[in-house]
């Protein structure tokens, strides 16, 4: 008997998926990236990612997991023997992301507080690196000193933690899909308020405008379509653990396929939304400021926290409001997502080791917080910006060109995988999803690392000193590969990984 926890609605893993793939990067990364690579062509380049990389690789992950019952390590050892280890590097991955993500979810918690009279001053970049993060090269210390804790982000962080794992510690029906169910259609409508209000802005013609004007020039350069794999890629939480693992909860009868193409598509969805609205205000920016809007487009951390604020300022009526609930949204999209990527390493902790879901929860969610605290310091905007781009770049990225290779070139899966989607899904598989997996996939990502590591081996990252860029890029992209091999060398209970065949699991 499968006692596996399940999601008590098909809707709750919709909703869980689609926490888990919109988060802080759909609102800060998506906008700028289409802005900077052609504008409205970008979403030629953007499309057929999606449906030659986002969507596929969704349904290989759904699959996978809907098919062997386990977390990703569990599921890739069911796979074929010898994956186990792409699991576990996956969900070290998923580890090291949880210990900087939460705190950035604690800024914008800061945030939606200081929003109410604009505590951030004229001087927005100012507030941010001086009087909030109080950053130890602007203390008199040097990049690579931790300094002391921050109490500004500690407090929040706390917070963060006690929801994150409040919601883990109460399972997957009565904790994640509760929370989703709650957090999801609050963010959509926090976010539609801030659109309708944006739109209405003087200037906002101008930033959509500029936004969605097609420069078709563009669509001929290469690194143009390697930016719209990359933003499908890091967008849509795959290569993460996460989809493997939210997949198994779901019932033996789901509709895998069709799941995949709800969830791709109502993330880029939200992207599109979130493009029309960082747009409308930067035009309404650019305007009152008499610049052009190329001169204040920004993304990441600089656009959230330092354009936001100097935009909130300049609003005619209804700043703080606004401010609660850009920041506020910040928050709930980033909690959906922490929440999946630590239910990532709960699970296979939880599995390998034999221990209850609390324990599990307590163990891994109680060191990820820990952990955590480097980023709390004086010093931890440095470390957490190394530690998030080589994570990134070469983790994230590469452990979904091995997944990927690994199944559909070495295990030869991807036809028993498509005989089990197409028997509990309507729609159907063809040559296009084991053309676009086997080859199209494996090939851009192929080129993307390339250009990464010849990039990164021939230039330092941000100028940063060389020493700190490897204790600190380096060492934890590479370190997630070797807990990924260390924690795959304790065997599985032999009972464990045979106790599903694909064919007792199948339909």
């Amino acid at each position: 008997m499968d006692n596996r926890p399940q999601w008590g609605t098909r809707l709750g893993f919709i909703l869980a998926a689609v926490g888990s793939a919109v988060g802080l990067g759909n609102i800060w990364r998506f906008p700028a990236v289409a802005y900077e690579n052609g504008g409205g062509a970008f979403f030629l380049p953007y499309l057929f990612a999606l449906l030659t990389a986002g969507i596929p690789l969704l349904i290989m992950e759904f699959t996978i997991g809907h098919k062997y019952r386990g977390s990703a390590p569990l599921s890739l050892s069911r796979v074929s023997k010898g994956k186990e280890w792409i699991g576990w590097w996956q969900v070290a991955i998923s580890f090291v992301i949880a210990t900087y993500y939460a705190v950035i979810v604690a800024w914008a918690m800061s945030y939606s507080v200081f929003s109410f009279g604009q505590k951030w001053g004229d001087d927005t970049g100012g507030f941010l690196m001086g009087e909030y993060l109080n950053r130890i090269d602007l203390a008199g210390g040097e990049i690579g000193q931790f300094g002391s804790i921050v109490p500004g982000v500690f407090i929040p962080l706390v917070i963060v933690w006690v929801v994150a794992l409040g919601v883990l510690f109460a399972g997957v029906k009565r904790g994640i899909e509760m929370a989703n169910r709650i957090m999801i259609p609050t963010l959509l409508v926090l976010f539609l308020i801030i659109v309708v209000r944006a739109i209405t802005l003087d200037g906002a013609a101008e930033g959509l405008n500029a936004f969605f004007t097609p420069d078709w020039s563009k669509i001929t350069d290469g690194k143009v379509w390697v930016a719209a794999y990359g933003q499908i890629f890091f967008s849509l939480s795959i290569a993460f653990a996460i989809m493997i693992t939210y997949s198994s909860y779901l019932p033996k009868k789901s509709d895998v396929t069709n799941n995949a193409f709800i969830t791709g598509f109502a993330n880029s969805s939200f992207e599109l939304l979130a493009g029309i609205g960082v747009f409308s205000i930067l035009g309404f920016m650019a305007v009152s400021q008499g610049m052009g809007v190329d001169e204040v487009v920004s993304a990441g951390v600089g656009l959230a926290f330092v354009v936001f604020p100097q935009i909130i300022n300049e609003l005619p009526a209804f700043n703080g409001f606004f401010g609660f609930l850009f920041f506020g949204s910040l928050v709930l999209a980033g909690l959906t997502s922490l929440i999946s990527i630590v239910e990532t390493f709960v699970a296979g902790v939880q599995e390998k080791f034999n221990i209850s879901r609390t324990k599990s929860v307590a163990l891994g969610g109680g060191l990820a917080a820990l952990i955590s605290l480097v980023f709390a310091t004086q010093g931890g905007l440095f470390f957490l910006d190394t530690a998030d781009y080589f994570i990134n770049n070469f983790g994230v990225a590469l452990a979904g060109l091995i997944e990927v290779v690994a199944i559909a070139w070495f295990a030869k899966e991807l036809k028993n995988l498509q005989s089990h989607a197409d028997g509990i899904s309507d729609i159907k598989l063809g040559m296009w999803w084991r053309l676009s997996l086997g080859v199209i996939t494996p090939v851009v990502l192929g080129y993307m690392m390339f250009d990464n590591l010849r990039q990164n081996l021939t230039s330092e990252y941000e100028g940063y000193p060389r020493e700190f860029i490897f204790n600190w890029g380096w060492t934890v992209a590479i370190g997630a590969i070797l807990i990924g091999a260390l924690f795959a060398i304790k065997k599985w209970n032999t009972a464990k990984v045979e106790v599903k065949s694909s064919k007792e699991v199948s339909h």
